[in-house]
């Protein structure tokens, strides 16, 4: 019988693996996906969904270092297994190119990327405004399968999902644990004034002749093939709310991506694409109890992620599954039966 009622709140990347990971990982839990929006409306849908990860300042790396490794590991075994071709993760190779030579040439997650090593001087003579490269396989995840196949991995572990807008945690009285995953709806539903919006654009291109990505070591430009598209961008504009379609930050990233690949001035663009980044100094993995109704009611948070959703969403599941049984384990037996 299942006990316990567990409220998971937001449907992107980080809120669907976080929900397949409670449902499978702890049948006796009824657990609910509620959120406004759903593929393909999320954030994440937009994502280029590359995994490389970027770094929290107040964050412990070893702590950082399992989010990415326990991402990596998962997204590469999906990668490599019969479900890839509906879970739209595929394995990915590339450069990342410095216009000056970073102090850490080395970064920590390179002993989890595929075959990771410097680019050669003859390499790099394709990039002539660029002093050092690296080169590696990584994995990349289109979010417009894969959110789909992991709600309906979540739909098959027992999840139950509903369609609408959380205003205020005390909506959810009636569960006994929530699981916060709504991204930058924090900033209101959880009154946290430390999240702000980071203003994404990018575009998909037809050119089916590019299979490498290339990413510019300052992570403001950047082509990554995928399978029905490839994704260039982008920008990062930070506390911009809004959603309209730049075409000067088109332009720009016409010229900066055909710089470094000049065979997509002959691409064809097939859609423009804008999204908001729910973007915090330190992403929030932790737990709290509130009071709802005069109740008592654990609360296990897990996002902030910035850019890099998709990179770290199945390892930050893994906290916040481990924070939920905690919580769990604290609860008075009665709430459990």
């Amino acid at each position: 019988m299942k006990g316990v009622r567990v409220a998971v709140v937001g449907a992107g990347a980080v809120g669907l693996s976080t929900a397949v990971s409670i449902a499978e990982d702890l049948p006796f839990c009824s657990v609910t996906l509620i959120a406004e929006k759903f593929s393909p409306d999320t954030t994440s849908d937009g994502a280029a969904g590359i995994v490389y990860p970027g770094t929290f300042p107040d964050i412990p790396l070893e702590r950082q270092r399992r989010w990415f490794k326990d991402s990596f590991d998962c997204l590469l075994a999906i990668a490599q297994s019969e479900h890839a071709p509906e879970a739209g993760v595929i394995m990915s190779s590339g450069w990342q190119i410095f216009k000056e030579v970073p102090a850490n040439t080395k970064p920590h997650f390179s002993e989890c990327m595929i075959g990771f090593r410097f680019m050669t001087d003859e390499e790099m003579k394709r990039f002539p405004d660029h002093k050092f490269g690296q080169a590696f396989t990584t994995v990349k995840c289109e979010c417009s399968n894969h959110l789909p196949w992991l709600e309906n991995r979540f739909r098959k572990a027992g999840g139950q999902v509903e369609k609408r807008k959380v205003n205020s945690l005390q909506e959810l009285s009636n569960y006994d644990l929530i699981v916060n995953c709504s991204g930058l709806g924090s900033k209101t539903l959880v009154h946290d004034s430390n999240i702000y919006p980071v203003r994404g654009q990018v575009l998909s291109m037809e050119a089916p002749w590019l299979n490498h990505f290339i990413r510019d070591g300052d992570g403001k430009t950047y082509i990554y093939p995928g399978i029905h598209s490839v994704t260039i961008g982008g920008t990062r504009q930070q506390d911009d709310w809004s959603l309209n379609i730049d075409e000067e930050d088109t332009k720009s990233i016409l010229e900066r991506c055909s710089k470094l690949e000049p065979s997509l001035s002959k691409a064809k663009v097939l859609k423009k694409w804008v999204g908001l980044r729910p973007s915090r100094k330190n992403v929030r993995v932790e737990r709290e109890v509130v009071q709802l109704q005069g109740r008592k009611v654990p609360v296990v948070h897990n996002y902030g992620h910035g850019a890099w959703g998709v990179t770290f969403a199945w390892g930050t599941a893994q906290d916040a599954l481990g924070l939920v049984k905690q919580c769990l384990s604290e609860m008075p037996l009665q709430a459990k039966l």
